[in-house]
């Protein structure tokens, strides 16, 4: 196979790191996040990342603060890092722009403000795994029939032929990102020991989420007798 050169190495990831918080917004290694940048500050990131390393760390707001986000709010301890593989400028001045998942890193500091956003002392050394290629995990019968279960109970719909092509790390990575869990469990996803792990996870919430649709659908039938 032949090498990715744009790839990052983990020994090149940033101790300082700019972060991005927001509530319920997940991104996980190997998940794909498009975002649209309007506030000053988020543009001053995002133009210095350009310029440095184009990582920029994303996490989580552990209330829902107000809009705009404070600059003291409180953030879960646990982010992950996220590399701009492409961007564009729209016409009214905001920026559009894709993150890559890179690792998920620990905060172990703050450096304050530059340019109005947040800098953090990023600490990647739980997370080495997220940077390598993991064999596959899961038993695609089995999580593909649980998967039509839950996008049936949520009203989702999906392509098949994408879901049935992901690699594992790449289909744990993205639905755990676009699947609509409240801001903990997504937080929980985060902070799994490895992907496996995240599956479980995942999993045990779907199930969850299955169950809770048909009691309601049940308690609505009732109603209506």
């Amino acid at each position: 196979m032949m090498r990715n050169s744009l790839r990052l190495s983990f020994d090149r990831l940033p101790g300082e790191l700019s972060v991005f918080p927001l509530p319920d917004v997940l991104l996980l290694p190997n998940g794909r996040l498009p975002l649209n940048i309007f506030e000053p500050r988020y543009l001053n990131m995002v133009l210095d990342s350009l310029r440095e390393d184009r990582l920029i760390g994303m996490v989580q707001a552990t209330e829902l603060a107000p809009d705009p986000i404070p600059d003291d709010a409180e953030l879960f301890k646990i982010g992950c890092v996220g590399k701009i593989v492409s961007f564009a400028e729209t016409p009214d001045g905001r920026i559009q722009l894709v993150l890559d998942g890179v690792c998920r890193f620990g905060i172990g500091g703050d450096f304050g403000l530059r340019n109005g956003y947040r800098r953090v002392s990023a600490d990647y050394s739980q997370f080495q795994q997220d940077m390598d290629d993991p064999a596959q995990q899961l038993d695609r019968d089995v999580f593909r029939s649980l998967l039509d279960s839950y996008f049936k109970a949520k009203q989702i719909s999906v392509d098949w032929d994408i879901v049935d092509n992901l690699e594992d790390n790449f289909l744990i990575a993205n639905l755990g990102m676009m699947c609509p869990f409240n801001a903990q469990e997504k937080q929980a996803l985060l902070e799994a020991r490895d992907y496996e792990h995240m599956a479980e996870i995942m999993m045990s919430l779907m199930e969850m989420a299955i169950r809770e649709s048909a009691i309601t659908a049940n308690d609505n039938s009732q109603v209506r007798h």
